[in-house]
């Protein structure tokens, strides 16, 4: 076994949180070692070229970005550009074949029209508009502390407060949103379209009482303050290119092919790299891995087996979709004649989510069955973003689907079915895509050069396998609110930051960090701070 010389930090894991704590660590002037077992970093954040010969990147496991910070990009100087999509979201009404939702964000008189095509109550379109801005008072003022030493619940309510989000707080806090949400509209298409947001990748009911799908539905708004959700221009893998090349320039050492085998206490990491056993140190470990991983991780000392790194449930909780790729030959014609598909498309395509079809759905699934139907959601990256295919595939009108089925639970899949589930999951999504659709979506499949079509489908236990993501979950596990409850301990600025485990030198800096989840480098953004900050305090500097 060699071993390597000490480092200031070892990051486990080269996603794009691991990526952003190295790149701010070595502007700092600390000496980094990042460790990643795939072939390349990146992680989640990355973008593929998925079909056998076809010149297409797709953004393979995450796809659109709405909570990482300007901070962070001005910060470490990255070059990425994101593109605002037009069309907020278009839903077809299964009750009524042929007429539908369309949300235009750049033309509120048409968003209104819709409404009433759909057959919504007079003052539906009020009280949407209405319910949005309410919310968008309390994600302004919630956003900025997410880069930020944590508040507490009182601190960020009094914020609310002083913003005039009392109600919004009382809505989006306090009480399961599914509350809120058929309190202020009536209509099933309306508030599924509002609910979807508190059940992508989180298993849950709108009533529930532990309002973890309220924590969703907040993460999903409070980007940029505005919840918009923007396309990244060149494909996810751009966002964590620009990461990895300012963590290189700015001095971090990265090994990939480097699978970490054991942290033990006293920052000694163990890893396997070119076929041999390494071993390095560190006075931190920043742990950019779920934390049911870092706890295996940790195994091998007995204390540390003993108590999880984090002793918190939530990281247990299991992931709850299906993703499926596609590539078309061209976009398909809608049941909807009404509106062309490049504005159905160009926004976030809802099929089979109405409030009745995804209590439904969650009924269903938590009954051990596949939802049938299955409530879906479509994103065309290419319509935003053309380069992400080659200039022939542009001229030839080729088209990227990404689809997002929900409320599959991972306790649907197990080693013995995946397969099984994987073919049933696929039919499933084809037959709810087909369903609004006025050509089967199969005829449009462009063929790879091995002759398969282009399609692939990722079931929990894949994308478990594939990025390490436990359980399938998309955010490392289940979610916490971005503050902390007025006893919760801030002695330290590992606490203060979010990022803090049972040990005091090793970090959480990925998803599972507290203000984790999604494409944002915030856990990794809040880990480096918390070890600079730890730096300024030993040497005796206020900070």
């Amino acid at each position: 076994m060699s071993s390597t010389n000490a480092f200031d930090a070892i990051i486990v894991g080269g996603g794009h949180n691991g990526l952003a704590a190295a790149a701010y660590l070595s502007k700092a002037g600390r000496q980094v070692l990042l460790l990643e077992k795939l072939e390349h970093p990146g992680g989640a954040a990355v973008s593929a070229r998925a079909f056998d010969g076809v010149d297409a990147r797709l953004s393979r496991y995450s796809y659109l970005v709405s909570l990482l910070p300007q901070q962070v990009i001005d910060d470490l100087d990255l070059d990425i550009r994101l593109a605002r999509r037009r069309y907020s979201s278009y839903t077809p009404d299964p009750r009524n074949a042929g007429k539908a939702l369309l949300i235009d964000n750049g033309d509120t008189a048409a968003t209104a029209a819709s409404f009433a095509a759909v057959g919504a109550p007079d003052g539906e379109f009020e009280a949407f508009t209405g319910f949005y801005a309410g919310c968008r008072q309390l994600t302004g003022v919630l956003w900025p502390t997410m880069t930020s030493p944590l508040p507490t619940r009182s601190e960020a309510r009094n914020l609310a407060a002083r913003a005039g989000a009392e109600e919004s707080w009382d809505a989006m806090i306090e009480r399961p949103i599914g509350d809120t949400i058929a309190q202020e509209l009536q209509h099933d298409v309306i508030r599924g379209v509002v609910l979807t947001d508190a059940l992508i990748g989180t298993f849950a009911r709108a009533g529930d009482q532990d309002l973890q799908q309220n924590i969703c539905f907040l993460y999903h708004l409070v980007g940029g303050g505005t919840g918009d959700w923007d396309v990244p221009v060149g494909g996810m893998g751009a966002v964590s290119g620009e990461l990895e090349r300012a963590a290189r320039e700015a001095g971090t050492t990265i090994l990939t092919s480097a699978e970490v085998t054991a942290i033990r206490p006293g920052g000694v990491v163990s890893y396997r790299h070119d076929g041999a056993e390494h071993t390095a140190t560190a006075s931190w470990v920043l742990a950019n891995v779920a934390p049911v991983v870092l706890d295996r991780l940790r195994s091998s000392d007995a204390a540390s087996a003993a108590t999880p790194a984090t002793r918190n449930p939530n990281h247990l909780r299991e992931g709850a979709q299906v993703k499926v790729n596609l590539l078309l030959k061209r976009l398909p014609r809608l049941l909807d004649q009404g509106v062309s598909p490049e504005a159905a498309f160009g926004g976030t395509f809802h099929i089979n989510e109405t409030w009745s079809q995804l209590d439904a759905a969650y009924l269903a699934a938590a009954d051990g069955s596949i939802p049938d139907p299955l409530p879906c959601e479509i994103y065309c990256h290419s319509l935003t973003d053309p380069s992400i295919l080659s200039a022939e595939l542009q001229a030839a009108g080729a088209q990227t689907l990404t689809v997002f089925g929900l409320h599959v639970p991972d306790r649907l899949i197990t080693a013995e079915n995946n397969e099984q589930r994987r073919t049933e999951l696929q039919a499933a999504v084809l037959k709810s895509l087909n369903s609004v659709l006025a050509e089967p979506i199969e005829e449009l499949l462009l063929t790879g050069r091995d002759g398969r079509p282009c399609i692939e489908t990722k079931t929990t236990l894949d994308i478990e396998r594939a990025v390490g993501m436990p359980r399938g979950n998309i955010f490392h596990g289940g979610l916490d609110w971005p503050f902390v409850e007025d006893d919760a301990p801030l002695d330290t600025p590992a606490q203060r930051w979010g990022v803090a485990t049972d040990d005091a030198r090793i970090l959480l800096c990925g998803s599972g960090a507290r203000r984790g989840g999604a494409v944002s480098a915030i856990g990794g953004h809040n880990a480096a701070m918390a070890v600079l900050e730890s730096g300024r305090l030993e040497s005796g500097h206020a900070t």
